[in-house]
């Protein structure tokens, strides 16, 4: 699991997936595409943006849920959260053998 939140994190564009999320969670994915036009001048296709999406919930980084015709996309800090106990809190009785 960490491996592919390092694989995810590796990413500029998703990192900035992931910045937006913190200051507005729960966006569609056009808002996400507006946001990333808009702020940071990133030009890429719905597509694109859908796939790094799709990386980033495969890390367990975004949850997405459903609501009627609307896909909403909300950040989950529990894999960062996850790694930092790991080698910042590593006598937590989660890292315990």
């Amino acid at each position: 699991m960490a491996e592919d939140v390092f694989k995810a994190l590796a990413d500029p564009t998703r990192r900035r997936i992931l910045d937006e999320l913190v200051e507005r969670n729960g966006q569609t994915l056009f808002e996400i595409c507006a946001r990333l036009v808009t702020k940071h001048g990133l030009g890429l296709s719905r597509q694109a943006i859908s796939q790094h999406l799709a990386v980033l919930e495969s890390a367990g980084l975004v949850l997405s849920r459903r609501e009627g015709r609307y896909k909403f996309h909300d950040l989950n800090t529990e894999p960062l959260e996850q790694i930092v106990t790991r080698w910042l809190r590593p006598d937590t009785p989660e890292n315990s053998p």
